[in-house]
């Protein structure tokens, strides 16, 4: 499977200043509280967040659940969220520097989760299909997979026009790909959008959704 196209590189060198920007904050707790709302996570969920960052979106997620594996593939970004878990005395939270989408990647193998999430992630990975394949495999029987990102968009979103990132997602299409690996699509709503000027100068909308899926039960013989 392909990896994402992104290096952490990137993510290392901002990780110090990344919770500074309010606009990510405020999307951060946006998805929070839509997959907190659309989930209605409990307290005999095992959750999974990939591209977890700072944890802002974990935080959050975390006291309603049981555990939590917050995984990134930059060290820095998750050095800065074990200092906020040290601080806040929080106890269920895991970190793990994993990159989900390598083939040689067995951190998880052996670990099933009733919930999986990501806030603005996706459109990082190369390989959609491929990755949402391995999500299903990590899930339980009738566990739930929840999906923040972007909207088709112009391509003028990220900053930097040589950033290897899908434009955002057409909503039948990612659905299509969903249920390709298994997964029935539940529900599809927009959560947040960013007001920003992108980098040709125009303030444009770019609108951000959360789609949730489950992963069908195994048909039992009566």
């Amino acid at each position: 499977m392909a990896g994402t196209w992104n290096s952490a590189d990137k993510f290392n060198r901002e990780a110090s200043q990344w919770d500074e920007n309010p606009q990510r904050r405020a999307v951060a707790l946006g998805v929070a509280q839509a997959i907190i709302e659309a989930v209605n996570p409990g307290k005999t969920m095992r959750a999974l967040e990939f591209g977890c960052g700072t944890g802002l979106v974990s935080l959050e997620i975390a006291q309603f659940v049981k555990t939590l594996s917050a995984i990134d593939t930059s060290p820095e970004m998750l050095a800065v969220l074990e200092e906020k878990i040290s601080r806040s005395g929080i106890t269920n939270i895991e970190t793990s520097c994993t990159n989900l989408s390598a083939s040689s990647e067995t951190t998880l193998k052996e670990k099933r989760f009733e919930l999986i999430y990501s806030s603005m992630t996706l459109h990082h990975i190369d390989d959609t299909a491929a990755f949402l394949n391995r999500l299903a495999d990590l899930l339980s029987p009738g566990g739930i997979v929840a999906l923040a990102d972007l909207d088709l968009e112009d391509g003028l979103f990220h900053d930097d026009p040589l950033e290897k990132v899908h434009h955002g997602f057409d909503r039948a299409e990612l659905a299509a790909l969903l249920n390709g690996a298994g997964l029935l699509v539940t529900s599809f709503e927009t959560i947040y959008t960013f007001n920003k000027t992108n980098r040709a100068g125009i303030t444009a909308a770019y609108p951000v959704f959360l789609v949730t899926a489950t992963k069908n039960q195994p048909v039992t013989q009566e």
